[in-house]
């Protein structure tokens, strides 16, 4: 007779095969529902890349998951640049830190995880939802369990989708992650390859009426785009990935765990989704999955694992953090996505006063770097 789960984890991405990891370390039996990859009809490969911080870091590592230096590059230093002279710096040598964040290829991430869990026995991927004493959403933000669980899931669009693809730069980065404020649209180039490569993420978040337009631009013709958007820091452009694009909204469930119609909880986009202008997503996802773990490893001797108390104390923890980071970035689009004078000016005073703030500007770059 097979021996019963404990947990079932519906959903394999980054988020539920970490949760998957963390509970087998405590001897917990747990059911993976691997979903199939989605195919690559391009030949580019996955353009995606996450902004890990120094938890996220310690998190994997722990698990023996984090990637080689060559696919987890350090981010030195950062600019922002407003659209009227306003600029915030941050350097992690001003933290006494060895980098502000690591920009992890998404790929190599998902690779070392899936290895992990292939030699893990207390885990086993399944094809179908199996029984559990508890049973673990991480399916992504268009969860069909969620839905079919009968959770209400709040969506506040924005007018904005994000458009992602690869470059390689005339210049090397220099390990610096940038970003532009500039006419209610925000550019980000994130650093890749290591300390001295030349190639960067792009994520740009633009209106969405704009987007079919620059998806259908010549790769040449997109990358003069970009040269422009980025002032031509880094020299000539070209493109090396394909572009995708998704709608970008502020989301969060109502409950995020309950009992019917079985014991469930929600973890990761599921849960929640904020705008990526700060880079949180990811780190609020396995945020949640050790939130979780914890709670379950700390239980009391006669608690079981789908004990209603202990998934409210997850509940409560996991709120108030992204209730912190979901209001901060939702502020912060709402401020920079208005287009009259007035804003603009007001929004530059305050990058040039936050600039100049000392205490403030540290404590939003410990927040952001997990520490």
């Amino acid at each position: 007779m097979a021996q019963p789960f404990d947990i079932c984890i519906r959903g394999a991405g980054i988020v539920g095969r970490t949760l998957a990891l963390l509970l087998a370390r405590d001897r917990l039996r747990v059911a993976l529902v691997a979903q199939p990859a989605p195919a690559d009809a391009t030949g580019h490969g996955d353009v995606r890349a996450y902004a890990l911080n120094a938890a996220s870091r310690k998190l994997l590592e722990a698990l023996r998951c984090w990637p080689d230096a060559a696919h987890a590059t350090a981010v030195s230093a950062m600019q922002v640049f407003g659209d009227d002279g306003g600029e915030v710096n941050f350097k992690a040598r001003e933290q006494h830190a060895d980098a502000l964040a690591w920009i992890v290829d998404v790929p190599a991430l998902e690779a070392r995880l899936r290895e992990a869990v292939r030699y893990q026995p207390m885990i086993e991927e399944v094809d179908a939802p199996a029984k559990a004493a508890l049973t673990v959403v991480c399916e992504g933000k268009a969860s069909a369990t969620r839905a079919e669980f009968g959770v209400e899931f709040e969506v506040t669009p924005y007018a904005q989708q994000a458009i992602a693809t690869r470059l390689v730069c005339a210049l090397p980065h220099g390990q610096v992650a940038r970003q532009w404020f500039a006419g209610g649209e925000i550019l980000a180039f994130l650093p890749l390859d290591g300390p001295d490569g030349n190639s960067v993420a792009v994520v740009w978040s633009v209106h969405e009426t704009r987007v079919a337009g620059l998806l259908a631009l010549a790769p040449e013709e997109f990358a003069r785009q970009l040269h422009t958007a980025s002032h031509g820091v880094l020299g000539d452009l070209q493109l090396t990935g394909l572009r995708a694009a998704w709608p970008l909204q502020r989301a969060q469930a109502l409950r995020w765990a309950g009992r019917t119609p079985v014991t469930w909880a929600l973890a990761g986009d599921a849960a929640h989704t904020v705008h990526p202008l700060a880079g949180q997503g990811l780190n609020l996802g396995l945020g949640d999955a050790a939130e979780l773990a914890q709670v379950l490893h700390a239980r009391e001797y006669w608690r079981g694992v789908g004990d209603e108390k202990l998934l409210r104390r997850y509940e409560r923890a996991r709120k108030a953090a992204v209730l912190a980071v979901g209001g901060a970035t939702d502020g912060l689009q709402q401020l920079f996505a208005r287009d009259e004078a007035t804003w603009q000016g007001v929004r530059n005073w305050g990058m040039k006063g936050f600039e100049r703030s000392g205490w403030m500007k540290g404590w939003v770059a410990r927040q952001a770097m997990g520490r």
